[in-house]
């Protein structure tokens, strides 16, 4: 299964999310603002390996593809969509917004298809949760798509 993203390829885009991140991180007057940092600096070195040791937590959702649509209050053109609704495997929906680096992977969302999200939990500066856990950024670090698969038809 060929990843529609990456978060390496995504910042390999925009390097100043990079920076802009770390930065926030270590502003201190901004101290309920940003990532903790305390596994490392977001996408550094420590970062990616904090993640790879399990420091970083992550998360794994999969889920089947009922409905498309349009999330948000920015003007948009046409049929466009930017987010879905997934059935996941224990009967429960949770609503995902799509990420894919080319346009023409965005056609692979459709209702039917298989989604796996995989994310990084980093912990936030403003601790804790409204509901007392750790506070964490969910972190896209891989996406990908899979077509339903069709049944030849009996007319054919």
């Amino acid at each position: 299964m060929k990843p529609v993203y990456t978060l390496a390829e995504a910042l390999a885009q925009d390097p100043g999310r990079i920076a802009k991140t770390q930065a926030l991180t270590l502003d201190s007057a901004r101290p309920h603002m940003g990532l903790k940092g305390r596994h490392g600096l977001f996408a550094s070195d420590a970062w990616w390996e904090s993640i790879k040791a399990g420091r970083i937590r992550t998360q794994t959702l999969t889920g089947i593809i009922e409905r498309i649509y349009f999330a948000g209050q920015d003007s948009r053109r046409g049929g466009q969509v930017n987010s879905v609704t997934l059935r996941l495997a224990d009967g429960s929906t949770v609503d995902e917004g799509i990420y894919a680096h080319r346009k023409q992977d965005i056609k692979l969302f459709v209702p039917g298809a298989m989604v796996t999200m995989v994310y990084a939990l980093d912990e936030l500066k403003a601790q804790p949760a409204a509901d007392g856990s750790v506070n964490v950024a969910r972190i896209v670090l891989e996406g990908y798509c899979v077509l339903p698969s069709h049944q030849p038809s009996a007319q054919n």
